[in-house]
């Protein structure tokens, strides 16, 4: 028997330092950069909460909301927002801070599928996750909206 666990016991704090290698030619952070640790920092929740390797089934949005800058932290929170089967709707918040101006904005918002597998890479059943926040219960709820939006475009393709 699955046991249910909470939102709280998936989530998941990453922090990176913006260096040089990881800008563009106007020293903000490459999107592409940052969606490696979104999908990084999502996975690491995923596996939290089932305690398997859980991999990448779609991206359902990135909001890139402010620009990142060379030298700055970004932390990235990432937590299960509900479970189906064997997927999971991640949702990972990001945030950017400037220790010289002492200020922290939040970036970009994004909304992953996970799918936790075994050790041959087959679909392995995931426990339920219990919302307790109004917050949590609100992204359980519009994960279930995602979760149909992509499955009805799904059927379109």
């Amino acid at each position: 028997m699955i046991k249910s666990k909470f939102v709280k016991d998936s989530s998941i704090t990453m922090t990176e330092l913006v260096l040089p290698h990881h800008t563009n030619q106007l020293g903000k952070l490459l999107g592409g950069q940052l969606m490696h640790w979104i999908d990084i920092c999502a996975a690491l929740a995923s596996a939290k909460h089932t305690q398997h390797v859980c991999v990448t089934a779609s991206v359902d949005s990135i909001d890139f909301i402010h620009s990142i800058n060379l030298g700055d932290a970004v932390t990235l929170t990432a937590s299960v927002n509900r479970v189906f089967k064997t997927s999971m709707d991640v949702g990972v918040k990001v945030y950017a801070e400037s220790f010289r101006e002492g200020k922290r904005t939040h970036t970009n918002t994004a909304f992953l599928t996970f799918v936790s597998v075994d050790s041959k890479g087959k679909p392995v059943k995931a426990a339920e996750i219990i919302p307790e926040s109004d917050e949590e219960k609100r992204r359980y709820e519009e994960a279930l909206q995602r979760r149909e939006n992509r499955l009805k475009n799904r059927t379109k393709a």
